[in-house]
């Protein structure tokens, strides 16, 4: 199963007020496991970028300057992503940017059906809780100290960890293999029974042990048993 985690940012809120697209990243999982496929692009909003805007993700005028513009990639974003699942956070802010670079380019808009939205699994998850990329890493502990400012693509890095323990975890063994502190051992240590310190006591009854005995004992002395 392919799935694309997904992020951009952007000049403000609203394409219709003509707001736009300035950075697409991508992460390709397959089954759940990232593959190590991305996709990155900066994108020339041709308009100035606002102060708010920039404060959030620090992509100003002159670095985005010569950056290829939407209608120039518009076409290999769509042959990346295919018809895999989108797994956004907050899925109706992108999918509505995305959507509307695509429909000026006379493209095929992204169904939203294709979009899972990580901000919902989380709130049904967690109600009444701060679902915020943020909190769902300190919820987790997954590490995000190298996110000063937003970046789509390594948000979409994050928030591939963040999907993975939303839907159930990231141990494909389900911790069998590891256990943390306790009698066990240390964290991260392998893990394996130990013999009980009384045997369990047989669940035969009496009869039916004499009874097994004398079927073993007409098996004659060339059986495998």
């Amino acid at each position: 199963m392919r799935e694309i985690v997904l992020d951009t940012e952007t000049t403000g809120f609203d394409p219709e007020s003509g707001d736009r697209i300035v950075e697409i990243g991508a992460v390709e999982l397959m089954g759940h496991v990232a593959t190590g496929r991305t996709y990155h692009q900066y994108i020339n909003p041709e308009r100035g970028m606002p102060q708010e805007a920039f404060e959030v993700h620090g992509l100003g005028d002159e670095f985005l300057a010569d950056k290829p513009k939407f209608a120039q990639i518009g076409r290999a974003f769509l042959d990346f992503i295919g018809d895999a699942k989108l797994v956004i956070h907050n899925a109706a802010f992108d999918i509505k940017f995305l959507n509307a670079e695509l429909k000026w380019m006379n493209l095929p808009q992204i169904p939203w059906e294709q979009a899972i939205d990580t901000l919902a699994i989380a709130r049904k998850r967690f109600p009444g809780s701060p679902a915020s990329l943020d909190a769902l890493c300190r919820r987790f502990s997954i590490d995000n100290s190298s996110r000063t400012l937003h970046g789509a693509l390594l948000d979409s890095e994050i928030l591939a960890e963040v999907y993975l323990e939303l839907i159930g975890g990231r141990q494909p063994d389900f911790a069998l293999s590891t256990q943390s502190g306790g009698s066990s051992g240390e964290a991260g240590t392998s893990w394996t029974p130990k013999p009980r310190a009384r045997p369990l006591p047989s669940r035969l009854s009496e009869k039916e042990s004499a009874a097994h005995a004398e079927f073993v004992s007409k098996l004659g002395g060339d059986s495998l048993w």
